[in-house]
């Protein structure tokens, strides 16, 4: 298989089920955001502070090729066989916030991105997956989308969220309240 095929040269691409968008319209960036994301978290999988949870990671990941899947289908296209999210694939996320909160001090403050690299990385990702949700939400607004990719973005953010602090405790380093001026 060929990686360049020339059919996306004047600035369209297929969909699965073979409707032409525009590479700009709001479909497109959505799962092009995802797919953006998802980059990110492999950065963030490969920082070594992350080995114990690089099985996480992984599926994560794999979550997130289902949701480009689901995000490049034509709606209501039911020649086409995509995989699906679950409840429980947003429930697993859940229990990992559940799971690292335990072992964090209560939050009193907003916190400054930042203080190690692996703590930046995932205060991007988390960015990002804020980005894609909200695109996402965009298109929902125009057309069908699977509420559950909603829901899985906007728990992955907290995820990420919860993953830097986290980071920031396993690597001793301390947090930054945002201190508002008056």
């Amino acid at each position: 298989m060929k990686i360049y095929t020339k059919t996306g040269d004047q600035g369209y691409t297929s969909l699965f089920g073979g409707t032409r968008l525009s590479k700009a319209a709001v479909r497109i960036e959505s799962y092009g955001t995802v797919d953006e994301l998802n980059s990110f978290l492999g950065l963030v999988r490969d920082l070594d502070v992350n080995a114990t949870r690089k099985e996480i990671l992984i599926g994560i990941q794999e979550k997130l090729f289902t949701i480009g899947a689901v995000l490049a289908s034509e709606p209501g296209n039911v020649k086409v066989k995509i995989p699906q999210l679950f409840d429980a694939d947003t429930e697993f996320i859940e229990k990992e916030i559940d799971r690292m909160e335990a072992s964090l001090p209560p939050l009193r403050s907003f916190i400054l991105p930042g203080g190690h690299p692996a703590i930046s990385h995932c205060h991007i990702a988390r960015t990002v997956c804020r980005r894609a949700e909200r695109l996402v939400i965009l298109l929902s607004e125009q057309e069908s989308v699977d509420p559950q990719v909603i829901k899985y973005l906007n728990r992955l953010s907290d995820y990420l969220f919860v993953l830097s602090r986290t980071v920031t405790q396993e690597l001793g380093v301390e947090e930054t309240p945002w201190k508002p001026t008056t």
